[in-house]
Order: C-alpha cells, then structure tokens, then sequence
C-alpha cells in the first residue's frame, strides 16, 4: 500500500499534486488511485479537485469513492486541496451543488459588487494569483511557516464555515475569506500548496509527518 493516496475521481490537478508530495517525502510512496481498496488502507489520503463543483460532485460519485472519501475523512491525517476543502461543506453556490456534508457550512461566490481595492480598482473574478494567508490558529501544518506568508490562489468560490472554529487561516479579496481549515485529522487549502514553492512545499512535508492531532 502506498503511504500516501491521491484520489483519482477523474478532475483536478492529481499529477502536480503527486509530484510535490514525492518531492517532499522521498523515501515515501505516493499513488494516484482510482482503487478504493487501495484508499481504504492507504495511512494518508489526499483529495485534490478543480473546475467545476457540479463536475467534480458528479465524478466522484460516478466513481464509486464517495463512500471511502468520506471513510477517510473519519479516521486518518487528511489533507483537501482548493475544491477537495469545498467538497467537504453541505452545498455549494456553483450549480448548486451538493457536497460531501462532512463539515457543516457553504460554498459562496466572491460577490461582484463587493470586488473593488482600497483604491476603488475593480478586482476579478477569479481570484488568480498569490495573496498573503493569515493564520487564525496555530496548527501543525503551519510549522516553520510565517504568518502572512503568500500562496497561489485561484477560484471563484470560497467556504463558508458554519462553526468559526474550523478556520485556521484566511485571506484578503478583497475582504477575509476562509481559506483553511481544520478539524480533528482534516486539513484543508482553498490554495495550491503543489504551486506555491517553498511555503507549499513546506506545508505538504507537514502533513506527510502529521499524526492527524492538532
């Protein structure tokens, strides 16, 4: 079994992902899994997604990995990536949308009248680029990371948390928005750590050594 699996539902950006991990854990064995079997038992499981939430959902459960996504998300160190954070709240703005319901809130669009700079500049949509992450909490996934430290975003859509608690980090665009999460062995980016160099980089070694406690 490989230390680490890589969920392959058929979307997101699985092979960068795995890369990055093989990066950071040499001596590690990482897998891109359509195998639920080999999820099952795999001690680590990381859920990438992008494009559309109404896709995403629909392969997922087209695949047959709901049920072990959600098993995986029950009992060791988990780590989502931009729509793998998304997937794991009751519903989403895009489509709409039902998701995986394991943590409780929503997914919203950054609102169009609202994206405007300090200066009055229009803002896009969406979001694309690098921004400053503030960390709300202290988390085991953010050692030797400062605070502050920027991280290559790209999305429309943001979380919504129903229970504050589950943020640990958020970002400016142009106001906070929820950008991490944690909750028990779940951690979760709205951000692309596979693309965000040292500090991504940094992050994904962490959550290789993760016991899954914060």
């Amino acid at each position: 079994m490989p230390d680490i699996a890589v969920v392959d539902y058929g979307m997101g950006n699985l092979r960068s992902v795995a890369k990055a991990l093989a990066h950071v854990a040499p001596g590690g064995t990482i897998e891109v899994t359509a195998d639920a079997e080999v999820i099952r038992r795999s001690p680590r499981v990381v859920l990438p997604g992008q494009s559309a939430m109404p896709d995403c959902m629909r392969c997922l459960n087209e695949s047959g990995l709901r049920d072990v996504v959600l098993e995986a998300l029950r009992d060791r160190p988990f780590l989502g990536i931009c729509l793998g954070l998304q997937m794991l709240f009751d519903d989403s703005e895009e489509g709409p949308t039902q998701c995986l319901g394991a943590l409780p809130g929503g997914v919203v669009r950054f609102r169009e009248a609202a994206m405007f700079d300090a200066e009055g500049g229009r803002l896009k949509v969406p979001h694309m680029g690098w921004s400053p992450v503030r960390q709300r909490r202290a988390h085991p996934l953010w050692h030797g990371i400062a605070d502050e430290t920027r991280f290559y975003f790209a999305h429309s859509y943001y979380p919504v948390p129903a229970l504050p608690e589950l943020t640990v980090a958020t970002a400016d665009y142009p106001t906070a928005f929820t950008c991490a999460i944690a909750s028990a062995n779940i951690f979760a980016v709205q951000f692309h750590p596979e693309k965000s160099h040292l500090a991504g980089l940094q992050l994904l070694s962490n959550f290789v050594t993760w016991d899954g406690r914060a």
